[in-house]
């Protein structure tokens, strides 16, 4: 049991791509919680543990670890940088007493910054400031720490969040500095860091002595024990075998009891016979717990306040496969199967919304990322689906429908302005303020109807040839305005079911571009590729070519395709309009009409 005040508990925030998880990784390897043998073998990113976290690098889910500093005992909360991960951010930082707030030396702060910080500093969390990456070489350092500065007085709930101590640093390499150094290159290491936790962010203010009261802040599964619930004991003390009272979010009690307590060393759960209030914690033996709930002392059951987390902005259709290829290629494809993983899915993704719709559900979350993680991650799981179009959620106020709006920030150079205020001004996008960054580049600030965001970032990336810079953030809610014109041609479609030929294709490539391959499995009302023009249009894409006995000088030109346009899973969900569907098996990904019969699209369409 480690006393209180030896005790740090720090969440690092960020916005995507500022160094968060690397300097953690320089932290994990710097406090020796590895063996020298375990150091050489640790990866890059070593708390970004998920596939999709590698694959996509970004962090997905906050974890926690904890690192040995002399006789300080410092729990790392790392959380996501993304805004559509958000929630994650806002159920950990109940954990922490103080932050580290990493800022970018070049990009200075961005919205997730803006909004990760208000979160801790409602919260009345002791900041520390760092300014990272300061080896970049269009790296501002002046003029960010003056950002950060004017964020805070903007941002603070009360005066002593004004002063705050400001460290520099090199995540990548594991460099710290007090001040701005004058040799970077210099061989140093993250003691500074190290000394400003143990210093600047204080000590938990705990009650020991009191009745045990936690809340339950994150979960996490194991086939052997069963769930853990984690969280911060807010007093008292736990230990093996004590009976407790799980405090439902509707006030019920439950019994229970606990089986078995762990701390954390690193990367890996130590299981201890007691710990006390300050310490963060995994206890088994409480099944139904669930986020934001509270773990008490059986004689003494106090609840502690629910963690309050923001509405979602972005739902979806989910349902089950009903397309002419179902259950061929997935294990689970009924919609009690999916229901049921929908529902596991809850416990632990806090932003999460999910409704019954009938055959399928509607579901709700931060943003596209959010959802298409999700879906991803049922695809991997051997799960065979259909998706509609994103809609916005939108809210009822004094009888006014209103709908999500975000603050969109958008950096681009000079020659892409035009093309990029084109685009915005088709999606009803009211410019805020426009700056010069030292950069050369022009950083716009945007207030954009959310159901516009859809497909734009992929459509900005065309315009400006890949070099577009967006990031966006909730900016609450306005009056629904009137429906977005359609930005997309019609789709070509596929009218009889079969394999895919060159010969057909080849034809059907003069009327757009296409999504399909030859020798691909296609159906009556699957979209083939994208048309030239507005409108639908139907074609047979299996349609083989007819062979005589008589030779004509062009009878053995050879086909010459061009490469078809292979979707990805977030492109395909901004492709779709509101008729069409994205079935998604573990192998392939598919677009469709929702109607697959011709005439039954036409009868739809007159109502």
């Amino acid at each position: 049991m480690k006393d209180p005040k030896f005790i740090r508990n720090i969440a690092i925030i960020a916005h995507v791509d500022h160094g968060k998880t690397t300097l953690v990784d320089g932290l994990l390897k710097q406090s020796h919680t590895f063996r020298s043998n375990q150091a050489e073998m640790a990866q890059e990113l070593i708390m970004d543990s998920g596939d999709q976290e590698h694959e996509r690098g970004i962090t997905i889910t906050a974890k926690q670890t904890s690192i040995y500093h002399g006789d300080y005992k410092i729990n790392i909360i790392d959380t996501p940088g993304h805004a559509d991960f958000s929630g994650e951010v806002e159920r950990t930082l109940n954990m922490a007493d103080g932050v580290l707030l990493i800022v970018d030396a070049q990009e200075g702060p961005m919205p997730q910054t803006k909004f990760v910080l208000s979160k801790a500093l409602e919260l009345g969390l002791k900041p520390v400031v760092i300014i990272n990456k300061i080896d970049k070489p269009s790296r501002r350092i002046d003029e960010v720490v003056d950002e950060v500065s004017d964020l805070f007085l903007e941002l603070a709930v009360d005066d002593s969040q004004l002063h705050y101590p400001v460290y520099y640093a090199i995540g990548r390499e594991g460099k710290a500095w007090h001040e701005l150094p004058d040799n970077p290159a210099e061989h140093t290491d993250l003691t500074p860091i190290f000394e400003a936790i143990i210093n600047d962010i204080p000590a938990p203010t705990v009650e020991t002595d009191k009745p045990f009261q936690m809340l339950v802040t994150s979960l996490q599964y194991d086939s052997f024990l069963g769930k853990y619930a984690i969280g911060r004991i807010t007093r008292g003390s736990v230990k093996k075998s004590q009976q407790v009272v799980l405090m439902k979010r509707d006030g019920a009690l439950v019994n229970a009891k606990i089986d078995k307590v762990f701390g954390y060393r690193g990367l890996n759960r130590e299981e201890t016979d007691e710990a006390s209030a300050g310490d963060i914690v995994a206890l088994t033996g409480v099944a139904d717990a669930h986020i934001g709930e509270t773990i008490a002392d059986k004689d003494n059951p106090e609840a502690l306040p629910v963690i309050d987390i923001e509405a979602p902005t972005i739902s979806m259709y989910l349902g089950p496969n009903t397309s002419p290829l179902k259950g061929r290629e997935a294990k689970y494809n009924t919609s009690r199967q999916i229901g049921d993983r929908l529902k596991q899915e809850l416990e632990t993704n806090v932003s999460l919304r999910v409704r019954d719709e009938g055959i399928g559900f509607v579901v709700s979350g931060r943003g596209e990322l959010h959802l298409s993680v999700l879906i991803e991650t049922l695809r991997r799981e051997d799960f065979e689906f259909e998706v509609g179009r994103p809609q916005a959620v939108t809210i009822e106020e004094d009888g006014v429908i209103k709908e999500p709006v975000e603050e969109l920030l958008i950096e681009v150079s000079a020659e892409f302005l035009g093309a990029v205020s084109q685009e915005l001004g088709i999606r009803r996008a009211t410019p805020i303020r426009q700056e010069q960054t030292s950069s050369g580049t022009t950083r716009s600030t945007y207030i954009i109807p959310t159901r516009a965001m859809i497909g734009l970032r992929n459509l900005l990336l065309t315009a400006t040839k890949g070099t577009v810079i967006m990031n966006s953030l909730p900016h609450g809610y306005q009056p629904l305005g009137a429906k977005l014109q359609q930005t997309r041609n019609g789709a070509l479609i596929a009218t009889e079911a079969g394999s895919t030929t060159a010969y057909a294709l080849d034809a059907a490539a003069a009327r757009g571009e296409l999504f399909v391959g030859p020798g691909t499995t296609v159906y009556q009302g699957m979209i083939v590729g994208v048309y030239n023009r507005q409108g639908d249009l139907d074609l047979n894409v299996c349609r083989g070519k007819q062979l005589t006995n008589m030779r004509t000088s062009s009878s053995d030109g050879a086909i010459q395709l061009t490469p078809y346009t292979d979707l990805s899973l977030e492109q395909s969900i901004d492709f779709i309009e509101d008729d069409e569907l994205l079935e998604v098996t573990p192998k392939n990904i598919r677009l469709r009409k929702r109607f697959l019969d011709p005439n039954q699209r036409k009868r739809a369409a007159k109502n």
